[in-house]
């Protein structure tokens, strides 16, 4: 499967402009001026207003946000499942031992809050927003091949800044790029329950230590 770019918007100047100041403009003043526990709230804004330049688009097929589960490529998932508890395992044995598996042995119930919510209200509307927009609207305006995953990958990194740690933007880089390589090869629902499943396992592991909002601490 190739990503949908019927209907795209042609080339034009604004369109780059447009297309900066959603995936690097609105991304920077966040991390720069917004107050961590406001980062969820502008999370919703940001996918509403994504939702809203998808709709104007035109051209774009919506069913398939819903299909596509039969190509549901088990074994990616169980390589990231495997990779991103591994990765997320030597990343806080080396930098922070303490957090590891601290919810599953000290809050349990919150960990299951999670499992249940973060696929809806955080890895739903950032695919929505990093995988058909960004390769619907935008398509025009892409590179192309590896060079267009390699851009969403960026922006998606680049999206977490608000985080400020190395250690995140690089997990949101290689997860990106294997996000994106799923939205183009197997569809949106692929890419949702890659996401989903990766950002699971990580709380799981204890690597929310740097990707809860509550621990953003800015350098300056």
């Amino acid at each position: 499967m190739v990503a949908d770019t019927t209907g795209a918007v042609a080339p034009h100047r604004w369109l780059r402009v447009e297309f900066a100041a959603l995936y690097l403009g609105a991304p920077l003043a966040i991390a720069l001026f917004l107050p961590p526990d406001r980062l969820f709230t502008a999370l919703a804004v940001f996918s509403l207003a994504g939702m809203g330049l998808l709709w104007l688009t035109g051209g774009f097929r919506w069913r398939v946000l819903v299909r596509g589960w039969r190509r549901m490529p088990a074994w990616e998932l169980l390589a990231i499942a495997a990779a991103t508890a591994a990765a997320g395992w030597l990343i806080l044995s080396l930098t922070r031992p303490e957090a590891l598996f601290a919810l599953p042995l000290h809050r349990p119930q919150m960990l299951l809050v999670i499992w249940a919510l973060y696929p809806l209200v955080s890895a739903l509307p950032q695919e929505l927003i990093f995988r058909p927009l960004f390769f619907h609207r935008y398509g025009a305006i892409l590179p192309q091949g590896q060079a267009a995953i390699a851009l969403n990958a960026s922006v998606f990194a680049f999206a977490h800044l608000m985080y400020w740690s190395w250690i995140v933007a690089l997990m949101t880089f290689v997860g990106g790029w294997i996000f994106a390589r799923a939205y183009q090869r197997h569809g949106f629902p692929a890419a949702w329950a890659l996401h989903a499943l990766a950002g699971n396992i990580l709380f799981t592991v204890g690597m929310g230590a740097y990707f809860y909002t509550g621990n953003v601490v800015r350098p300056f």
